[in-house]
């Protein structure tokens, strides 16, 4: 069974807006972090948005403050990605992820479950 599975991405305009979800079926304690990371073609998987319940934390990379917003629903354990403002840049595969600890952090060896991404298209 696949503990992480996103969902939501596709093909919008620039300026456009996208919401991506992520359904676990893996406990996701407060203490654990819920990131989102992207990867675009010859490129390294980096870092986008991080969230944690107990206490409620966020955190963004630089290049996606103010048009980002990570969110969840710790009951359902889902977490979502608002993507607003989008631009051709944000092209790429999107992944969530649970960290194997209790503490964030933008490197993926941090964490130890992943889903297997949802493709996001930024093109006019």
């Amino acid at each position: 069974q696949v503990p992480l599975v996103e969902s939501g991405g596709g093909l919008v305009q620039p300026g456009g807006s996208l919401r991506l979800s992520c359904a676990a079926s893996i406990n996701i304690y407060s203490s654990h972090y819920m990131a989102w990371f992207r990867q675009a073609p010859g490129k390294e998987r980096e870092f986008v948005a991080v969230i944690r319940w107990g206490p409620l934390t966020t955190n963004y990379a630089d290049s996606v403050k103010g048009r980002f917003t990570i969110s969840g629903d710790k009951g359902k354990k889902t977490a979502y990605l608002q993507m607003n403002s989008l631009k051709p840049e944000d092209t790429a595969v999107y992944y969530c992820a649970r960290s194997s600890g209790t503490s964030w952090s933008t490197r993926p060896s941090e964490y130890n479950y992943w889903g297997q991404g949802t493709q996001v298209t930024v093109s006019a």
